[in-house]
């Protein structure tokens, strides 16, 4: 239940804070008052949308919060763990509204403001003064029958099966799209594979083809220049390695006598045997030369053909190797598609025939739902003034399945005795409505177990004794929920457990908006009010207080 409203800096309420009760608490005032200015902020703070010209003027931000104790909902304390707040006996639920934006709070702890509203949904149901209208819509009917117990789980099952077929025939589609393009590139894709597999491609040999197209374009060269080296060891006029040996032996004997000649000797003698492994090397290396003309021409022309590949497809030797794999994939996939399709085709037909039997565990799911609902609500009318009423829930087959099933629901209704049940939404008066509209919320609220229900002026186009009816009707409602109403009608005010007057004051230059909560003697007052206008007579007095009396008899 709401335990208190706080309010600051909203249009005309300059700071406002509240506490409920358990029971009917009802809300009268004159038009103007602010009676929907405080619905407003009922609605702010359950997630809906916020408007910065809501910001009273000359303050900085808007506030509007809420103290709720919840019961234990294994749900709602799942969403509060995704949201990083500790489930808790009591929530806070505040939203601030800033000309730059607006921001949540659960329990002062930052949320999105879709999160906010889904606590609110778990919490509270608000019934705004229009909100009856939605019956004259026909496609919310299902709604309300798919938001029962009873459904969901086969509803949760369609949608699942449901979403299944569409991703199944999105595949298939693409399957048979993707064979349409293959087959229309077989025959060339078949080409350039044949030509690929000809040229016999290795992306590993281009770098070893062009170290050895060097080797063999550089032989002569080679062998000029190894000759070179090796001729400083040949016995020949002048035999370096000699001199080179004379050198070292006279380093050796200076060494002996000046030891600043050591490091040099060493140095010498290092130097010495680097170049007689040079000597030895090139001496080798002149025998290992190829000189194979024959060879080098045949490289030039593998080198030519790749490079004709690589202009022809745009692609690096690499990159026609994978292109090669990608080319095999196709012809195979386009080879054997009909296999392919055949699995898709098979799979879909299957998906097909779960989503049938989730259609007819739907059907019948909404068809039990529908028929409880039917009895429940006959029931309810008859206690507001509508005893003969008969209520039918109606499915229509579509000609097309949607997310949310393969039939629509209608609801039909009759008032009278006699008349069969016609659309609700073309036939039922706005009285009619209003009250189907509180009998639907009632049974509900106790199906579905929820803690507060908000009404504002639930009572259009009512008065009088269905108006009293309405009342013990909202009254007995309230024992297994929470309920704030705002109303017009003293018959639905007396049966208030605890009464609240909304008023609009003068303070200095500005107006505000106020609310009280009553005794039990300005209780019977304001409902000789609502009766008798201003000018409260004795007979108004006595009358609210035996409806008041009345309501505490029931």
């Amino acid at each position: 239940m709401i335990e208190s409203l706080y309010i600051k800096d909203y249009a005309l309420i300059d700071e406002l804070d509240v506490s409920f009760g358990t029971g009917l608490n009802i809300l009268t005032g004159q038009t103007g008052a602010g009676k929907s200015i405080i619905i407003g902020a009922l609605n702010l703070v359950l997630g809906e949308r916020a408007e910065t010209e809501s910001i009273r003027t000359g303050a900085a931000k808007a506030i509007a919060e809420i103290s709720i104790r919840v019961p234990d909902d294994d749900g709602l304390a799942a969403l509060l763990n995704e949201a990083g707040i500790d489930p808790a006996p009591t929530l806070l639920l505040r939203r601030e509204v800033r000309e730059a934006g607006s921001r949540a709070f659960i329990n002062d702890t930052p949320v999105t403001v879709a999160i906010l509203k889904q606590v609110g949904d778990y919490l509270v149901d608000l019934h705004g003064q229009h909100d009856h209208q939605l019956f004259l819509k026909e496609e919310e009917h299902r709604k309300v029958i798919d938001a029962l117990p009873s459904v969901k789980p086969a509803l949760e099952a369609w949608m699942s099966q449901f979403a299944s077929v569409q991703s199944l025939k999105s595949e298939l589609n693409r399957l048979k799209k993707r064979e349409n393009e293959l087959n229309q590139k077989l025959e060339l894709s078949q080409y350039q594979l044949k030509e690929l597999d000809g040229a016999r491609i290795d992306a590993d040999e281009i770098g070893s083809m062009l170290q050895e197209m060097k080797l063999l374009d550089s032989a002569e060269e080679l062998d000029l220049k190894a000759a070179m080296v090796a001729e400083i060891g040949a016995e020949t006029e002048p035999n370096v390695m000699e001199l080179l040996g004379k050198m070292e032996s006279a380093l050796d004997d200076l060494a002996q006598i000046e030891p600043g000649f050591q490091p040099f000797l060493q140095e010498f003698t290092a130097a010495k045997i680097s170049i007689d492994e040079a000597v030895r090397f090139a001496e080798r290396y002149r025998s290992g030369i190829e000189h194979n003309p024959q060879r080098l021409e045949y490289l030039r022309g593998r080198q030519s053909e790749l490079k004709r590949l690589e202009k022809k497809y745009g692609k690096s030797p690499v990159e026609l190797v994978a292109w090669m794999d990608e080319l095999r994939r196709d012809i195979h996939l386009a080879e054997n598609f009909d296999l392919e399709i055949g699995n898709s085709a098979a799979q879909l037909e299957a998906a097909q025939a779960r989503l049938s039997t989730a259609g007819e565990q739907l059907h019948q799911a909404r068809a039990g739902a529908g028929r409880q609902l039917s009895a429940a609500l006959a029931k309810a009318l008859a206690s507001l003034g509508l005893p003969y009423a008969v209520f039918e829930v109606r499915q229509d087959k579509l000609a097309q399945p949607t997310e949310f099933g393969a039939s629509d629901v209608r609801f039909y209704i009759s008032t009278n005795r006699g008349e069969a049940p016609k659309p609700l939404a073309r036939t039922a008066s706005g009285g009619e409505i209003s009250r189907v509209m509180l009998a639907l919320k009632s049974v509900i609220a106790r199906e579905q177990r929820l803690p507060v229900m908000i009404f504002d002026e639930i009572d259009t186009g009512i008065s009088g004794a269905v108006a009293e009816k309405v009342g013990q009707t909202m009254r007995e409602l309230s024992r297994v929920c929470q309920i704030i109403a705002i109303t017009h009608q003293p018959q639905i005010a007396s049966q208030a457990h605890q009464h609240y007057v909304v008023a609009k004051e003068e303070q200095g230059d500005r107006t505000i908006t106020t609310i009280h909560p009553l005794t039990p003697d300005q209780h019977i007052r304001e409902v000789a009010v609502l009766m008798s206008g201003d000018v409260v007579t004795d007979a108004a007095l006595t009358s609210a207080r035996q409806l008041i009396e009345r309501a505490e008899r029931v």
